[in-house]
C-alpha cells in the first residue's frame, strides 16, 4: 500500500477545508482517513500511480490548503517518504526509484505532551482531546555515503525524511 500524506497550510484546519467540500469529500470517501501529525491528513492507495492519481484529482484543493504533499512507498523504501513531485516522476518512468535517494527534505517531529481543551462539546463544555505531534521546519540536505547530516534546527526527538527532486532541493 502506498500512504499519502497531506500537510495543511498553517492557517487552515485542513481535514475541514477538504470534507466541507462536495468534490474532495467525495474524492476521499473511499479511503480511511488518519491524522498521523497535527493538522494533516493521510490515508492509503493501492500503487504510486494511484497516489498521484488522487493528487491530480485533488490539486484544486492542495494549491489552497496543503503546504506539503508527501508519498511513501514501501517497494521504495519503508520509512522515507518522497514528494509529490518525486512521486509523479517516478510513476511515469522520468526517475528510477533507486535514484531517489540523494536529495533529502528533513523535518522535525515536535512531540505534544498532554491534551489540550476542544471547546467543541455540544453541551458547552470542554473535552479533552489528544495532541498530535507536529512536523516543524524542514532542513534540506544531501544523501553521500549512505548516510544523511542529522536535523539540527531545533532538538526533537524523531524526525521524518522525504526524498525530493533535484529541482525541489535546489528551490
Amino acid at each position: 500500500m502506498t500512504r499519502v500524506c497531506l500537510v495543511g497550510s498553517p492557517d487552515v484546519v485542513l481535514k475541514y477545508e477538504l470534507l466541507s467540500r462536495e468534490t474532495s469529500r467525495e474524492a476521499l470517501s473511499t479511503y480511511d482517513l488518519s491524522e498521523p501529525f497535527e493538522n494533516t491528513v493521510a490515508l492509503d492507495t493501492v500503487s504510486v500511480g494511484a497516489a498521484v492519481s488522487l493528487l491530480n484529482d485533488l490539486n484544486w484543493y492542495l494549491v489552497r490548503f496543503v503546504d506539503t504533499v508527501l508519498v511513501r512507498e514501501p517497494s521504495i523504501s519503508e520509512d522515507e517518504w518522497l514528494s509529490r513531485d518525486l512521486a509523479e516522476a517516478v510513476r511515469s518512468n522520468r526517475i528510477s526509484p533507486e535514484e531517489t535517494g540523494t536529495y533529502l527534505k528533513l523535518y522535525g517531529v515536535e512531540t505534544a505532551d498532554g491534551t489540550e481543551a476542544d471547546e467543541t462539546a455540544s453541551d458547552g463544555g470542554a473535552v479533552q482531546t489528544e495532541r498530535k505531534p507536529q512536523l516543524v521546519e524542514p532542513l534540506y540536505v544531501r544523501r553521500t555515503d549512505g548516510d544523511h547530516p542529522e536535523y539540527d534546527l531545533r532538538d526533537v526527538e524523531e524526525t521524518v525524511v522525504v526524498r525530493v527532486s533535484e529541482s525541489e532541493f535546489e528551490l
